[in-house]
């Protein structure tokens, strides 16, 4: 099962580093203004409408849960990418420059899948999607929490692994979403 996992895994960031891809060519790297607790702030905006849709069953604007899910995993690879180019102070970066950055995150965060996968035994497939929306919700105010406290945690991991949690509960989400249908 975990290959199958590792096959739908990938396909599904194939889809959000196209996504990241167009729109870096269309946006450049404006992002690289933000500070941390704002991109932790953009994924909680994304985390808490898919909440909201699904409690209410209903959507007024045009854009899906899917493509929220997206941009969840993109907004964390941007934060984990933004706390590697902490020192760097461009703000415009081309994408030949990010894709590197982009792709080590993903490889990072996708080991630490399979890591958990193996002892987790694929539980996920069993969750509903909106208890991984409600994880990612948990996870993004732990998130806040630690940066209220300046990075400073005494027993928990740290914003990374946070990050690292959330596009992977994402990406179970966009699995369930895209292949269990």
């Amino acid at each position: 099962m975990i290959d199958q996992t590792i096959t739908e895994y990938t396909q599904v960031i194939e889809t959000c580093k196209d996504v990241f891809s167009k729109k870096t060519k269309d946006y450049g790297t404006a992002w690289r203004i933000l500070r941390l607790p704002s991109i932790t702030d953009q994924i909680f905006i994304k985390a808490q409408r898919i909440r909201s849709i699904q409690e209410k069953g209903e959507q007024k604007i045009e854009d899906d849960i899917k493509s929220e899910f997206i941009g969840i995993i993109n907004y964390c690879i941007i934060a984990m990418i933004q706390m590697e180019l902490d020192k760097e102070s461009r703000t415009e970066i081309p994408y030949e420059e990010l894709e590197p950055h982009y792709d080590s995150a993903v490889n990072e965060t996708r080991s630490l899948l399979q890591s958990k996968n193996h002892d987790y035994d694929e539980a996920w497939r069993d969750m509903r999607v909106s208890s991984i929306t409600d994880i990612i919700l948990m996870k993004l105010f732990r998130v806040k929490q630690i940066e209220d406290n300046q990075g400073k945690t005494i027993i928990s991991e740290g914003v990374r692994a946070n990050y690292q949690d959330m596009i992977n509960y994402a990406v179970f989400a966009l699995i369930k979403l895209t292949f269990s249908q």
